[in-house]
């Protein structure tokens, strides 16, 4: 695929809202959907990379999940373990344990059912959960694998076919997260079925461009859709809040103007040049390990803290939220994405090895009832 500084530019635009939302800041009472914009661009990326691989008839799973592993899971288990003697040294038990269930739950890429069933994302002691955020990780993750087993399946019935069964596939499942946040917010908002269609909005973007080339061009057209695409988002961010049912037919706002700017913003029109700024671009290039890292800083120095931080307290965390993630990308990312350094075999070792030790901490902790004996 032909790089795009937008798209990192897109990032950015994504992961700066959820980590100001996260912090507090009433401003960014919407940027929880920077999540959404980041289901779009997985979709699309993802989507369009299997198109040409299957096109060219080098697709193979086994390089697939290498892939994503590489992109994983190194900085996953790198904040992972960073977190383990803050959890240490600064849980009481009950709250170890929990901790302890999400070490399993996020290496096993069933983070979103675990929340599901115990937290209300918008609950006020939910800044108080370290790995809460892994739950669009896992999904994601879980997307990983069922997408790619679909379009084979499908695949020899033509582009025709595959785009049909993704079109229904996001009508169902908008139709059930209308229906579910009614009857079953929690689950509405973690869980797979009732994001899928956020997802299949980028997959079927990956189809168009792939027939449709996206045009190197500044018309009016671009430019107004591109504009739209990006009023969209910033409307949502700013004015959307947690007593807006989400997702629900209110994502459609975030997703259709994330979907906008993939298909229109170029580096010749006004948002396309916005978005491909050095510092968007930059921060958009560690959008992945700035989310990783956000919200145990957040939650920890709340745990640890007596009083709520103040505001400078938490714009400092933000910023060292960015710098953690440039560190851990330059220093991790970048590393395990070198071929030379780390073949096949040592990134499927490597991801074994690392998710039995994380289980096996995880179970600890649950089975020594979050380490009573740290408090005799």
């Amino acid at each position: 695929m032909n790089y795009r500084r937008e798209i990192d530019g897109l990032r950015a635009l994504a992961v700066i809202p959820v980590i100001l939302f996260h912090a507090g800041f009433e401003w960014f009472s919407g940027g929880y959907i920077g999540v959404d914009v980041f289901f779009i661009i997985s979709g699309y990326l993802i989507t369009s990379i299997i198109i040409i691989e299957k096109e060219a008839k080098t697709f193979t799973f086994r390089h697939f999940y290498e892939r994503r592993a590489r992109r994983i899971l190194p900085a996953l288990f790198f904040v992972l373990f960073i977190c383990l003697p803050f959890a240490w040294f600064w849980l009481l038990p009950n709250e170890l344990e929990e901790f302890g269930e999400g070490l399993v739950a996020v290496t096993l890429f069933a983070s979103n059912i675990l929340f599901w069933l115990k937290t209300d994302y918008f609950a006020t002691d939910a800044e108080f959960i370290p790995l809460l955020h892994t739950w669009s990780l896992a999904v994601e993750e879980q997307f990983y694998i069922v997408f790619p087993l679909l379009l084979t399946a499908l695949w020899t019935l033509g582009k025709r076919w595959l785009i049909a069964v993704i079109i229904l596939i996001a009508l169902v499942s908008l139709a059930f997260s209308e229906w579910l946040w009614r009857y079953a917010a929690e689950a509405n908002f973690y869980l797979l079925i009732s994001r899928a269609w956020e997802l299949m909005i980028g997959a079927l973007i990956g189809f168009y461009l792939y027939q449709t080339p996206q045009q190197q061009q500044n018309n009016k057209i671009t430019q107004i859709a591109s504009i739209l695409g990006l009023f969209l988002i910033l409307y949502a961010i700013f004015f959307f809040d947690e007593t807006i049912p989400f997702p629900s037919l209110y994502a459609l706002i975030p997703t259709l103007g994330t979907a906008l700017i993939i298909l229109f913003a170029t580096p010749y029109t006004l948002v396309g040049k916005l978005l491909a700024l050095p510092p968007l671009v930059g921060i958009g290039l560690i959008s992945y390990s700035a989310y990783l890292w956000h919200q145990p800083i957040f939650a920890f120095v709340r745990i640890h803290h007596l009083e709520p931080p103040n505001p400078f307290l938490l714009a400092c965390l933000s910023v060292l939220s960015l710098v953690l993630a440039y560190l851990s990308w330059k220093f991790i990312e970048q590393p395990f994405r070198n071929k030379q350094r780390f073949n096949q075999r040592k990134i499927f070792f490597l991801a074994i090895m690392g998710s039995l030790l994380f289980i096996s901490i995880g179970f600890w902790f649950i089975m020594s009832k979050g380490a009573m004996y740290r408090f005799e």
